[in-house]
């Protein structure tokens, strides 16, 4: 089977829906962001922390490629992951890419509260997540299927990505 990798902004559902998505598929569920703090030995908000953003994309750029190149995946992608073209042209070599998405006031109650969300850590964390969602648009649309999950539970969201798997053929 095809990898199905899910990307999108913090607080769409990624993880949570890759996790329901593998189960349905009978897959492997892969984080890239815990792949990444394993890998690091620490957590990701003190990668950002201590050895700054540019560092972290490169750690994730590596890992996204190794686990890209694998089969049977259901990957949840960290939201920026789209940024780097090599990072897409990577998943979509043995996968697809579902892109989910939500309204900046449903994303930012989703996130509020949670510390290690090191792009939200602002004064104005909803006009943050506005700028981001606006810089990204662009690289979100390069997914192959874009599923708003704002008014959607997490069941209702992988039953959508499975219908649309299947249709896909």
């Amino acid at each position: 089977m095809k990898n199905i990798a899910l990307v999108g902004f913090m607080g769409t559902g990624k993880t949570t829906v890759a996790r329901i998505l593998a189960k349905k598929m009978k897959a492997d569920f892969v984080d890239i962001d815990d792949l990444i703090e394993t890998r690091e030995g620490t957590v990701i908000v003190e990668i950002f922390k201590t050895k700054r953003e540019d560092y972290f994309r490169k750690i994730e750029k590596n890992i996204v490629k190794d686990v890209s190149s694998q089969m049977n995946k259901v990957i949840a992608c960290g939201g920026g992951v789209v940024l780097d073209k090599e990072n897409i042209f990577n998943l979509k070599t043995n996968g697809l890419i579902v892109c989910l998405e939500a309204r900046p006031g449903i994303i930012l109650k989703r996130t509020q509260g949670y510390p290690y969300r090191p792009l939200l850590n602002v004064a104005d964390p909803k006009t943050r997540i506005e700028e981001l969602l606006k810089k990204r648009r662009r690289y979100y649309a390069r997914a192959d299927y874009t599923i708003d999950t704002s008014d959607l539970s997490k069941e209702e969201v992988a039953d959508r990505i499975l219908q649309w798997v299947k249709e896909k053929g």
